[in-house]
Order: C-alpha cells, then structure tokens, then sequence
C-alpha cells in the first residue's frame, strides 16, 4: 500500500491498479507473497484499503455523450480523408481534357491540403487518438506515403538511366490507403473493447495474454482485408494498379499507430524509420552501382525487380516492416499495463 500509494488513490476501478502493478513488475508469482492468487485479486484488495479510490463524481459534472454518438463522431470524422481523396479524384476526372497543368495542379495542391486536414480531424479523437507528444513520425508516414504514389515509377527510371522527365502517379494508392482511415478506426475501437472486456474478467495476467492475442490478430486480418478491398475499388476507378505494396503499408501504418496509441510510440517509429530506410536503399543503391566498381550493389534491387516487378521494393520493406510490428504487439500489446486507459 505504501509502494503503490499513489496509484492505488488515483484508480478508478481494480483494473486499473492490476495495470499498473504489471507495469511496475509485479507478476502473479509475486503476488502469492502477499497470500493472493494473482495480481487481480491483490489489485482488488488494494483498491478496497486505498481511501478515496472511488471518488464520487462532482454534484455538477458535464453530462457525457452516450457511446453512440461518440462513435457515430469519430466514425464521421475518420471518413473525412477519403471523402476528401474521392472528391478530388473525382474532379480531376471530371475535368480532365478541360483543365490546364496548372489548374489540375492547383486543384491536386488543394484536394491534398484537404485531405491532410481530415486527416489531423480523424486522429485528434476517436480510437487512433495518442498522448499529447507521442507522435514524431510525419516525416516517415510522408515518405512513404509518397513513395506509394510515385516511387514504382521513380525506382523503373532510376533502373533504365534516369530519372528523367516526370513520374507517373499512381492516386489509386492514395485513395485506397486514405478511404481505409474509417475501417483502421473501427479495428482499433474493437480491440480496446474486446481488451477491456478481458480484463474485467480475467484472473491472471497469462490468461489475459492468452485471450487479448487472437483479437490482436483478428484486427490485424480485418483491417488487411479492409485495406485491399478499398485498394481494389480504387484501382477500378483509376485503371489499375498495385494492391498488395499499398496493402502491405496500410498495414503498417494501422500496426505502428496501434502501438502509438497504447503506450509505445518508439517502436511505432522505429517500424516506420526500416521501411523508408529499406524504400531509400533500393533507390541509392541503384545510383550508386553506376560508379565504377561498384556495380555488385545494384545487383540485389536488378534481381528483385526483375523478378517481382518495381512494386516488390515496397512490398518488401513494408511487409518485413509490419511483420516486425506485429510480433512486437503480441508481446506487448497482450499485457494489461498496455490497457489501462483503454
């Protein structure tokens, strides 16, 4: 009681205090010292002993929206990219033939200020909410993002003498990964719930990793087949396009903001910094094997490309990536300590 003093009178419910005692090491081994099965039982006695744990609310708190409206906000408001990318495509097809370069330029330019807005508006509440000040990759998510749109024509120029001239877009990408902001939500809403639930009834923290694990993965295929649906629609409208590069990223991004949004923004950061560190490397090491002497280097991304296409770069990158992510989540996103706001 007097280690955890201030946790356990600032706990809201038992739950929160199992949480915390995981985080601070304690495991239900430990536990049995203080003659307690595990760690929950011992966070309920403490939350019984600890004064004020449960505060009673104040006689003029703010009513609270009811859960459906919350819901039905942030849902609304993760749709803003997409409708924002949609928009845009859909003028720029429109007015194809009618328009100049500069004006399609200028209506890119503005359709993406749009988008980058909704953007920001569907991270800023909702399940893909993070902590104040653990962001820090927006110059990872733009390369990529990028490279997702251009770099299959940037890597084939680079690879036939250039660059030279412009590069070939590929807005399908785009529009698929922005459409799939509103299902990446809704995975991450799941996940918290099904967590939550766990935790309530759970007696041990193994029993609690062993049944958050299969809904980790489960939103992990959900949000894979969301991702690839969207990216196929939008390949229709579009003429086509790559899927599985695209796919691969979308669920990269959807891991490292999973991470992020559970307490472990360095790990997030670190996914996101090997794929554009790997996307970069394929480009550089083109160049460089046109120095004399150093053609070997370019050897690797002749033999890749030759064999998978310029878009096996990025599918590697972001899928060695999330792979990573993935199992770096099942460990550390199946203990409680990683739930205790959720």
């Amino acid at each position: 009681m007097h280690r955890h003093h201030d946790l356990c009178e600032r706990a809201v419910d038992p739950l929160e205090i199992a949480a915390g005692l995981e985080a601070h090491g304690l495991t239900d081994r430990a536990a049995a010292r203080y003659r307690h099965r595990d760690v929950f039982s011992l966070a309920e006695e403490l939350y019984a002993r600890a004064p004020g744990a449960a505060p009673s609310a104040p006689p003029h708190a703010p009513r609270q929206d009811p859960a459906d409206e919350a819901r039905a906000r942030w849902t609304l408001l993760a749709m803003l990219p997409g409708a924002a990318c949609l928009a845009t495509a859909g003028v720029l097809r429109a007015t194809e033939g009618v328009l100049g370069a500069e004006a399609r330029f200028a209506v890119t330019a503005f359709g993406a200020l749009l988008t980058v807005l909704g953007l920001r508006l569907s991270l800023r509440g909702g399940p893909l909410r993070v902590p104040d000040g653990a962001g820090g990759v927006t110059l990872y998510v733009c390369w990529l993002l990028a490279y997702a749109v251009y770099g299959d024509d940037l890597l084939a120029q680079v690879l036939s003498g250039g660059p030279d001239g412009t590069w070939t877009a590929a807005p399908a990408a785009l529009l698929g990964l922005a459409s799939a902001v509103a299902p990446a939500a809704w995975c991450a809403h799941l996940f918290a719930v099904h967590a939550h639930r766990r935790l309530a009834g759970s007696h041990a923290l193994a029993e609690f990793g062993v049944g958050v694990r299969p809904a980790l993965f489960g939103v992990v295929a959900l949000q894979l087949c969301a991702v690839t649906a969207l990216l196929c629609l939008a390949g229709l409208g579009h003429g086509g396009g790559a899927v599985l590069a695209p796919a691969a990223l979308g669920v990269l991004l959807f891991l490292a903001r999973l991470l992020t949004v559970h307490g472990f923004p360095e790990a997030a950061a670190t996914g996101l910094a090997v794929a554009c560190t790997a996307e970069l490397a394929a480009v550089f090491l083109v160049l460089a094997g046109r120095l004399p002497g150093l053609t070997p280097l370019a050897r690797p991304v002749d033999v890749l490309v030759a064999t998978a296409g310029t878009g096996a770069v990025p599918l590697l990158a972001c899928g060695v990536a999330a792979l990573g992510l993935l199992i770096h989540a099942s460990l550390t996103l199946t203990r409680a300590s990683a739930h205790a706001t959720a």
